[in-house]
Parts: structure tokens; C-alpha cells; sequence
């Protein structure tokens, strides 16, 4: 835990103090792959091998830890490594009830790795039907897996009822922040045992870093994911738990910024004669907006909408864009657009994607820290060149 109150204060000094051999500021890329003991055994510092742990890393993992309000981080080489890292908790034969609207990657993951290859069965559903979720509960299940909001609906669950009902059910729950960020979010405090996160999106907020993290105040959890993370050996490099630690220290200062642009360009689509229908946590129009006003201090950069028409109209608008770039993730300084249906949940069957309501219609939005004008201008632009 942190020794500092504020967030921002946190984000740029927790887990970080001026080099003790040369007083640099920044902490240094430590690029040693192994380090000198004293005596066989004995090491100078608590470092031997830089996949069991790095000075840079350490930094980093104690940094996000102190955000998350955690006592333990635990840093990968991606968010889908740390997903995996989780699931290597379970054994063959266990259950896992996730979120049904969980992102691509990690359904991809769960269903045909975990289930197909190590025979760990999964439940998918909604976390808002709370007969449903009871339901799904069996002899064998072990852990709860909860994005709130979700990718790319942006379905929101109540996290203190979730842990509520996981722990009477005497499972864990795993909450993937990523959309929130533990700016605006916080699971670890509303009853979550472990969170996780893709620091590629938010939390790095410059697309130039591919990397996960895991935080919790769990002993047991900590002391067996640490065995996994040397185990499997899918950690980040230096240099990347460096890029992180730059991004985070801007963290705060950006959400802020992505926010108050979301918020606007949300209210803006919300009123367009060409678009269906909105979907942004911070608009009285959300059906979970009253959960989200409880558990979040702010509503994110994410906004899901539906245009009027099919996947001909979406290619126009998202071919028309300018300052948006077509491209897959989201989470940094610069806009981005993308089409769930055939970029980022293409993995999802189709007829779970049906269900979920992804259709070829719906668009999803991450909103930059560019001028709010410029913004508007560009979407502006693209909706004029689609047919009414």
C-alpha cells in the first residue's frame, strides 16, 4: 500500500524514488538479466533472475498496486498473459461463471483453450439477472469473472453485489477494470479479490506498450500467482514496465480529459437524427447509469452507438473518418474507432453476438483528449456522408 493519499501523487511517486547511485529521477531501465549474490543464496536486494523479478518491474507492480488501493501487483506481458495467469489458479474440472459480454479475447481464451485444452467449464451471463447468475452456480464452481463496463457493450454490474453473492458461493471474483482504469474505479474496494488489467489501453495511454497487470490484497493469491508469473515466464520487459510507468504518471490528468470528451461527444451522437441509439455509462440514458453514479467517480472515454442502417452505412462513416483512426484497442490519447463485429469480437460466435446485441450496426467509440471541436468536426463529417 501506497504511502500517499492522493491519486495523482501516487501515479508519480508510488513505488519510485530517485536512484540511490546516481539520484536519477526517473526510475532506470534495468536491463540485467541476472544479478550477483553475495554468497550462494544470498542476494544483494531480493533480485537473482530478471524473469523472477526486475528492479524496473518491481517499480511498476508497486505503483499499480498503490492505485488500485492493493497490496500486491503483479506484472505481464499482456492482459490476455495476465487472464491466463488467473485462470492457471483453477484446475481441470472447475467452473467459472464470466460476465456474458466479456471481451473477444478473453471469451476466445476461455473457450477455446481453457475449456477445449484443460477442461475448465464456463457460464456466460448476465450479471444484472441476478436469478441467472444465482443459477449458475455449481459443486464445482470456483471463481466469478466480472467486466463492468463491458467490452463492448458497456454493461454495467454492481460489483459489491457480485462479491457479495461469489463470496457466499465461496469463490473468488476477478473484476477487469481496464475500461475504467482505478481512476474513476476502484473493484478492490467494493469486495473484489483480484483485479485485472490491459496496461496497453489506459493505464500505458500512448498506444506504444503491449502489457497486463494484476492487484491484490490476498496473501494466498499473491504467493500462487507469483509462482505462475516465474512459472510461465510471460512477463513484460524493462523497457515496457518503463513505457508504463511513463503512462501512468499522466493517468489521472487524461481520464480527466477523455471524460469531459466523452461526455460531450455522447450527448452530440445522442441527439443526431442518424444514429439509433447511445450507450455511455455517464448519460441518464444508460440502464445501469444509477449503478454507475454509485461505484465510479466518472463515466470513462468508452461510448458504444447504433446507427441507422447496416454494416454498408457503418463502412461509410468509419471510411470517412479523419481525426478517429479505424484501428483495434482503445485507451489512448488519440481517438479511435472501431467495428466490434468484424474487428475486435470477430472471435464471438455469431449467434452469441446476436444475443449480446453486437451487431453490424453498432460502432464503438474511444474517445481521445484531442479538441473537443475537432472531434465533433470529424464525426460531423463522416455522419454527413451516410445515407439517411
Amino acid at each position: 500500500m501506497s504511502e500517499f493519499k492522493g491519486f495523482t501523487t501516487k501515479a508519480i511517486h508510488g513505488g519510485q524514488h530517485p536512484d540511490a547511485v546516481t539520484g536519477a529521477v526517473i526510475t532506470p531501465i534495468s536491463l540485467a538479466t541476472t544479478f550477483a549474490q553475495k554468497s550462494p543464496g544470498v542476494t544483494y536486494s531480493g533480485f537473482e533472475y530478471s524473469r523472477t523479478n526486475n528492479p524496473t518491474r518491481q517499480c511498476f507492480e508497486q505503483c499499480i498496486a498503490g492505485l488500485e488501493n492493493g497490496t500486491y501487483g503483479l506484472a505481464f506481458a499482456s492482459g490476455s498473459a495476465a487472464t491466463a495467469s488467473i485462470i492457471h489458479l483453477l484446475r481441470t474440472g472447475d467452473h467459472v461463471i464470466s460476465v456474458d459480454d466479456v471481451y473477444g479475447g478473453t471469451q476466445r481464451y476461455f473457450r477455446r483453450i481453457s475449456n477445449a485444452q484443460h477442461a475448465v467449464s464456463y457460464s456466460f451471463v448476465d450479471f444484472n439477472d441476478t436469478s441467472a447468475f444465482e443459477g449458475a452456480f455449481t459443486e464445482n464452481t470456483k471463481l466469478v469473472w466480472l467486466e463492468t463496463p463491458t467490452n463492448p457493450t458497456l454493461k454495467i454490474s454492481d460489483i459489491r453485489k457480485a462479491a457479495d453473492i461469489a463470496h457466499a458461493h465461496n469463490c473468488l471474483l476477478v473484476v477487469d477494470n481496464t475500461f475504467m482504469s482505478p481512476y474513476f474505479q476502484k473493484p478492490l474496494d467494493l469486495g473484489a479479490d483480484i483485479v485485472v488489467h490491459s496496461v496497453t489501453k489506459y493505464l500505458g495511454g500512448h498506444s506504444d506498450v503491449v502489457m497486463g497487470v494484476i492487484v491484490t490484497n490476498n496473501d494466498d493469491i499473491n504467493t500462487r500467482l507469483r509462482f505462475i508469473q516465474n512459472g510461465l515466464g510471460a512477463v513484460p520487459s524493462p523497457f515496457d514496465c518503463y513505457l508504463g510507468l511513463r503512462g501512468v504518471r499522466t493517468l489521472s490528468l487524461r481520464m480527466r480529459e477523455h471524460a469531459k470528451n466523452a461526455m460531450e461527444v455522447a450527448k452530440y451522437l445522442e441527439g443526431h437524427p442518424k444514429v439509433e441509439r447511445v450507450i455511455y455509462p455517464g448519460l441518464p440514458s444508460h440502464p445501469q447509469h444509477d449503478i454507475a453514479k454509485v461505484q465510479m467517480s466518472g463515466f470513462g472515454g468508452m461510448i458504444t452507438f447504433f446507427l441507422r442502417g447496416g454494416l454498408d452505412e457503418s463502412r461509410i462513416f468509419l471510411e470517412k473518418l479523419r481525426l478517429f483512426t479505424l484501428a483495434e484497442s482503445l485507451g489512448a490519447v488519440e481517438c479511435l474507432a472501431e467495428h466490434p463485429a468484424i474487428m475486435t469480437h470477430a472471435s464471438v460466435p455469431a449467434e452469441q453476438r446476436a444475443l449480446l446485441g453486437i451487431s453490424d450496426s453498432l460502432i464503438r467509440l474511444s474517445v481521445g483528449v484531442e479538441d473537443l471541436e475537432d472531434i465533433l468536426a470529424d464525426l460531423t463529417y463522416a455522419l454527413d456522408a451516410v445515407p439517411l
